[in-house]
């Protein structure tokens, strides 16, 4: 587990250096280094100057994969930032009120999980504008469902019990019971969902920039993926090999976390390791 933490503070650290270095170029209204075109240095395998070698343009592979974490750090953060807020919600809403509200829950739920979640997550990006701002309301309005169900089942079950009927008792009004009493004992699910989820996000913003819809003009790991695989077959390896190899190591980290998350924090795996 420790590794596993000092890898996603590496991952971490890489995506604030390369917020940082976005910012200044912005700032001085310059060109980035991560894009700075140097033809006589293109397809410059691994060495001392450029670690990870260089693409086609001369640009740094390993300034791009720095961009690239960056890019997939805003993803995986602000899709969970709409995803699971929205999910704890309605989850809530339906799991303590029952009835109608319930019944309009899992209609919703049903409804946006019977869609095909790529083509609707492709669909918002294209209406939305290539670019981060489609991304993330793609992948955020598409994948609630999950975080929705476990908070509904669990509100549900933590509705009937001692605690919440004394304070229904009291008078407490409902807001009140759910975020303040109920909320805090379902917290660990929310927890478990990001871990979940952050990857899930980093792998389909991945794609969708594969597929040229998502990120422009920026280092994202898709558009370098696409770009590399055209030149695979003339021995220039090192770009796909390495985004590759960022890609699972992120991935990897974070399904490892959501294992312990779950072991350390689920109720009922504590009772049966106990």
């Amino acid at each position: 587990m420790k590794l596993c933490l000092a890898v996603l503070a590496a991952y971490l650290a890489l995506a604030i250096f390369g917020e940082v270095q976005y910012r200044m170029a912005e700032y001085r209204d310059v060109t980035p280094a991560y894009n700075t075109v140097d033809m006589s240095a293109r397809y410059s395998p691994p060495c001392r100057e450029h670690w990870l070698g260089t693409d086609n343009l001369g640009r740094s592979v390993a300034l791009r994969l720095v961009q690239g974490t960056r890019i997939a750090f805003h993803v995986g953060i602000m899709t969970s930032l709409i995803a699971i807020p929205l999910g704890v919600f309605l989850g809530l809403m339906g799991g303590y009120f029952g009835g109608k509200i319930d019944s309009l829950v899992v209609w919703l739920t049903a409804t946006v999980a019977s869609m095909p979640g790529l083509l609707f997550i492709l669909a918002i990006s294209l209406v939305a504008g290539k670019g981060l701002l489609g991304i993330y309301l793609g992948i955020g309005l598409t994948t609630w469902v999950g975080v929705c169900r476990t908070i509904r089942a669990e509100t549900i079950k933590h509705a009937s019990r001692a605690y919440v009927l004394a304070a229904k008792t009291l008078g407490y009004s409902h807001a009140r019971i759910m975020f303040r009493h109920i909320l805090p004992n379902v917290a660990h699910i929310i927890l478990i969902q990001f871990s979940l989820r952050f990857p899930s996000a980093v792998s389909t913003e991945v794609f969708i920039s594969f597929l040229g819809i998502g990120v422009q003009g920026e280092p994202s790991w898709g558009v370098m993926i696409n770009n590399a695989r055209l030149r695979l077959w003339q021995g220039v390896w090192w770009e796909l090999a390495f985004t590759t190899l960022a890609i699972f190591g992120l991935v990897l980290s974070f399904n490892h976390l959501a294992d312990y998350l779950r072991d350390r924090l689920d109720p009922a795996l504590r009772s049966e390791i106990k």
